[in-house]
């Protein structure tokens, strides 16, 4: 805004009263310029910027009125004030020239210190309408640039503005919204409708400093579009609400979108599916599917590797799941292309509608599985991952998006439990599993507290000599109300909720301890080494070297009697760093073994990075297997790599005398399994041995 007084135009025939006037203005710090008619008097006020004219009535040619009325034909009195300069004589053309937008006038001879206040009045009406013209279109500028809709609320009259903007966000056109509060508030979802008039009240009545609300509102294709209303009161002397405005943004797409793959969320995904479910109460032929997705091993990768690829690896699972859907499948996000939600973490969900047959989401699910199977490069490490999937197919039995959420879920928990990377479809038997699993965290924590858990000892037979070299520690569990429980019934549930690294360190000492107490007892133990399994979440702890060196030290344990077992999968999380912890294992003077080797992945290429001493061949492939089974095929394969590497094989799983005389022929060197022993308590080792068996 200018700081100079203003630009006046004095217009008046005679020389004497307008010069003198235009110097006794000048000093008071206005630029003033003058004309003796009214000639071409529009040009000049354009050309001068003129803020004001004082325009004498009474002059030859052109009088007043008629230079007046020319003004106005271009400049309204806010535009261009025009304060009238006349004889007291002539009241006639005062009211004329009032009634035709002369905004004041003076009378002759002029009164100087009534000319000034009446000269500053209306400068400073003008510019304070200027600035509110600018204020108002700086407001409606931002509005636009922002794409927010405006509301205004004369609490007076209780009417509402509503601009254009605010409607067509709902897509409504300018006719077709009124000017009531109800045109709002009837539109806002149920759920929100008593929060939102509760939010306003309180702002009227003083409580808040501005009102500010998230809610959802119907729009024009009976969808809910999640909205930002912000505004503020106006008040009166006695500080009572007068009038409310503000704007109104649309903040679905941030409220109901992944922020890092940029699927819906949860929020989305919930209202979808229930809209599904009440038109599927309305069409009882209307079938439809919920998928339930967890991505297997990922917190695994997440903690070795770090958030940034897990990150990345969510990103590039959820594009491989996206495309490989049909472009049929229904679609989640309102108006969009996608099936998928990301619901947190790596749990994703995808949503089939209009489905023909059941098995239409046992392939779907097939699909999803299959496109996962490739490795990743991230950062570039080759990463693997899989999915367990649970199903959930559509019946008049639900009642919320909730209940069959949590089906779907239940099924993804069975497929997990039964070996990851598969599918399982919802039966009402599977619910009654979940609360048997949630029992099993349960107990698994008092368990722990009250020293339920002990070790049973397998032995690992050389098979030249047909002799024990050595056991291997298996963790059972004496339940107090479900006897001895095998690892195959809680291992599941401990590794899921981590009590696994406190069942594994227990493990390791508890082995450890016991081929200490008999070897001070008895020289059958001198020479033997016990195999004890390392947990994948124990490996990956940062202290994993230092832990194992304390322990070694206050058991005083010799380190070439421990031999360590990882699974193939663990090492092939990460094979630079695992190298690099192997190696600082093998430092210690501990044996390091694969275990289940040839079930994982193609890590035949990098096992000459690791310093190992063992393969363990899974017993996949000898359990069952007989002369030329598929199971031997592979361990034909395995054994002459081993060899080349100077790696020792255990073959797992050993059950007849027939797979032991394929295992010698194959010049396999270990072997454990029931044809051997079954896992036996520490009390019942001490029996075998006394026999001195040889098999």
């Amino acid at each position: 805004m200018r700081t100079s007084p203003g630009r006046l135009l004095i217009v008046d025939d005679n020389e004497l009263n307008r010069d003198m006037l235009a110097r006794r203005l000048e000093r008071k710090g206005y630029v003033v310029e003058v004309a003796e008619s009214a000639h071409e008097l529009p040009e000049r006020v354009k050309q001068a910027c003129v803020d004001i004219v004082l325009l004498d009535i009474e002059m030859p040619n052109i009088s007043g009125i008629e230079a007046l009325k020319t003004l106005r034909e271009s400049y309204s009195p806010i535009e261009l004030p025009v304060i009238m300069v006349t004889a007291k004589t002539q009241s006639e053309d005062i009211v004329r020239a009032l009634d035709l937008g002369a905004n004041d006038y003076l009378t002759k001879p002029v009164d100087f210190p009534v000319a000034l206040a009446r000269i500053s009045t209306q400068l400073s009406h003008k510019r304070a309408q200027e600035a509110l013209r600018e204020s108002e279109e700086r407001y409606a500028l931002a509005a636009q640039g922002a794409n927010d809709g405006v509301w205004d609320w004369n609490l007076l009259t209780n009417q509402m503005y509503f601009s254009p903007r605010w409607k067509s966000m709902l897509g409504y056109q300018e006719n077709e919204i009124g000017d009531k509060l109800e045109e709002w508030l009837d539109r806002v979802h149920d759920s929100d409708r008593q929060r939102v008039k509760n939010e306003l009240a309180a702002h009227r009545e003083g409580l808040t400093s501005h009102f500010e609300s998230e809610h959802r509102v119907l729009s024009r294709d009976g969808t809910f579009r999640w909205m930002l209303s912000r505004g503020l009161a106006v008040r009166d002397a006695s500080g009572n609400a007068t009038r409310m405005a503000g704007s109104q943004t649309d903040i679905t797409e941030g409220k109901v979108t992944d922020p890092l793959t940029g699927l819906p969320n949860r929020l989305l995904f919930i209202d979808r599916l229930g809209r599904l479910i009440k038109h599927a109460k309305r069409r009882k032929d209307h079938l439809f599917a919920v998928l339930f997705l967890d991505l297997d091993g990922f917190k695994m990768i997440n903690d070795s590797l770090g958030h940034l690829v897990g990150d990345q690896l969510l990103l590039a699972a959820s594009e491989r799941l996206e495309k490989c859907l049909r472009l049929t499948d229904t679609v989640a996000r309102l108006g969009d292309t996608f099936t998928m939600a990301r619901l947190g973490g790596d749990e994703f969900t995808v949503l089939l509608d209009d489905l023909k047959d059941p098995n239409d989401a046992r392939l779907a699910a097939d699909r999803l599985m299959k496109v996962l199977a490739p490795p990743f490069i991230l950062s570039g490490k080759e990463v693997f991952t899989s999915a367990s999937i649970g199903i959930a197919l559509s019946n008049s039995a639900y009642e919320s998006p909730d209940d069959m959420l949590r089906d779907a879920d239940t099924a993804m928990y069975r497929a997990k439990s039964l070996g990851k990377a598969r599918y399982e479809v919802f039966d009402a038997d599977m619910r009654a599993s979940l609360v048997a699993r949630l029992q099993i965290e349960t107990d698994l924590r008092h368990g722990l507290e009250r020293g339920e858990f002990l070790n049973f000892y397998q032995p690992i037979v050389a098979l030249d000599s047909g002799r024990i070299v050595g056991f291997e520690a298996l963790l059972r569990w004496q339940h107090p109300t479900r006897g001895l429980m095998g690892p195959d019934e809680f291992i599941f549930v401990a590794e899921e909720t981590g009590l696994i690294r406190e069942l594994g360190w227990w493990n390791l000492r508890e082995a450890c301890r016991q081929l200490s107490e008999w070897k001070s007892h008895s020289d059958h133990f001198l020479n033997f080494t016990m195999n004890v399994n390392l947990s994948a979440k124990q490996f990956l702890q940062p202290n994993l070297v230092e832990e194992i060196k304390g322990l070694m030290h206050d058991l005083a344990f010799s380190p070439e009697s421990l031999k360590l077992e990882i699974t193939e999968s663990t090492v092939m999380i990460d094979p630079v760093a695992t190298a690099k912890m192997l190696q600082q294992i093998k430092a210690l003077g501990i044996l390091l073994a694969i275990d289940d080797f040839g079930t994982g992945y193609s890590s035949l290429s990098y096992l000459h990075r690791f310093p190992l001493d063992t393969l363990k061949i899974d017993r996949s492939f000898i359990s069952g297997s007989g002369e030329g089974g598929e199971g031997m095929e592979i361990a034909q394969t395995i054994m002459p790599m081993a060899k080349n590497l100077r790696l020792d094989v255990i073959a797992e799983g050993v059950e007849t005398f027939e797979q032991v005389a394929l295992l010698k022929k194959l010049n396999c060197k270990y072997a454990q399994g029931y044809y051997f022993s079954k896992p036996l308590a520490a009390e019942e080792v001490g029996l075998l041995l006394a026999g001195t068996p040889v098999w």
